[in-house]
């Protein structure tokens, strides 16, 4: 039986409504920083520190989906008598690839399920040993691995300390996790002579800098083992630098060559692949001063941005994690010690409103642009709004049946 024209509308109204109340609702990209998560948490703090120390937390902060499994201070004394580098193999073992929440631990598929961590992602493990069984047996979930210590406790599920669904949970265990092949002994990394690695490539002249300040050299050389990047200014770079370098103060010296190094190790590959300021051996020194920079790639090229001068990197002098050395086309100068350069300012754009309504399209104004990088809050208005306008198509269905 044909059906009439308003009824015809009427069911596209109701197909519209259903079509837009239900449709997924975008959701912003979201970024989280462990040890901002952790600070507000005074009894996880050795936690969060060692999670700085080797470096892991980097390792965290740069994962889609990600479990981390905090012990409180008392617990993190189990660790006392291991090198830097064997700690980093065990807490490896306490950040799961993979979202586990207290609601997913507590409804476990068949009560047991095997998850891998950093320590088998990033390739450190021994065969399959970076696998982190989870089992939930008489209301209890605990955390083991195959090759676990015998007399070794299970570590036990504790309480979820912060969760961001899908995206990062933290929760607290009972104890670190036991693992014969993470608590191996590792082997420190080969002794490297800076100034001879440095004169070899490119950087001979900034070589003789660092070797001329007792205090740099000492902290250059104190730092490269626990996760060192060292932008090194090539001898031409050095030389039309050299005139302004002699008439800085020592203290300023001390400083500038201080500024060249990032207390953290980054590869070639993490530097292309990752935009963001970075924190150097100054900014340590000097407790009320800021001396970062900005590190920003383009395609294949990465360069330092210090608001002063923009270096470029070109060539890896040395990558022998945790060490890393690149060369520079310029001396970095900190805005700290150098006149700002201002940007010149954009031209004007088009008014986006004019353009959204010659176009027929909603207003876009900045003012709503926000920062929506921890907050989902706006789910819920967004939900209303497109409820409003599946009302609105409804709503004019009706009046086309009149």
């Amino acid at each position: 039986m044909a059906r009439s024209r308003p009824a015809i509308f009427l069911s596209l109204a109701f197909v519209a409504v259903a079509a837009m109340a239900l449709a997924p609702a975008p959701v912003a990209a979201t970024k989280y920083n462990i040890t901002k998560l952790l600070a507000p948490y005074k009894q996880y703090s050795r936690f969060n520190e060692m999670l700085s120390r080797t470096r892991l937390a980097y390792d965290i902060n740069r994962r889609q989906t990600i479990t981390v499994l905090a012990v409180d201070n008392a617990a993190m004394s189990a660790l006392d008598h291991y090198s830097l580098q064997t700690i980093r193999h065990i807490l490896s073992l306490h950040v799961l690839v993979d979202y586990y929440g207290d609601k997913k631990l507590k409804k476990l598929a068949h009560g047991s399920t095997a998850s891998s961590s950093m320590y088998q992602a990033t390739g450190a493990a021994s065969g399959m040993s970076g696998y982190v069984n989870i089992t939930r047996k008489d209301g209890k979930v605990s955390f083991t691995t195959d090759d676990a210590d015998d007399t070794a406790k299970p570590t036990r599920y504790v309480k979820s300390i912060k969760e961001y669904p899908y995206d990062i949970a933290v929760l607290e265990v009972s104890s670190i996790i036991s693992s014969a092949d993470a608590e191996a002994p590792v082997p420190p990394p080969a002794p490297v002579d800076l100034v001879e690695l440095l004169s070899k490539k490119y950087c001979k002249s900034f070589a003789s800098l660092l070797s001329a300040n007792a205090d740099v050299f000492r902290t250059f050389n104190e730092t490269k083992d626990n996760g060192l990047t060292l932008f090194c200014p090539v001898d031409s770079a050095v030389a039309a630098f050299a005139a302004t370098y002699k008439n800085l103060t020592a203290k300023a010296k001390t400083a500038i060559l201080l500024y060249h190094g990032v207390p953290d190790y980054f590869s070639l590959q993490l530097l292309k692949s990752n935009n963001g300021m970075v924190t150097t051996l100054a900014t340590v020194s000097e407790n009320k001063k800021d001396y970062s920079y900005d590190v920003q790639n383009k395609g294949e090229t990465v360069t330092l941005q210090t608001r002063v001068v923009t270096s470029s990197i070109t060539t890896t002098v040395g990558d022998m994690e945790p060490l890393a050395v690149y060369a520079v086309n310029k001396f970095l100068k900190p805005k700290e010690l150098f006149k700002v350069v201002e940007a010149p300012a954009p031209a004007p754009e088009p008014s986006k409103k004019k353009s959204k309504a010659a176009d027929g399209g909603a207003d876009d104004s900045s003012e709503d642009s926000g920062d929506e990088t921890a907050d989902k809050g706006d789910a819920a208005p967004a939900m209303l709004a497109r409820w409003v306008t599946a009302a609105t198509t409804a709503v004019a269905a009706f009046a086309l049946m009149g």
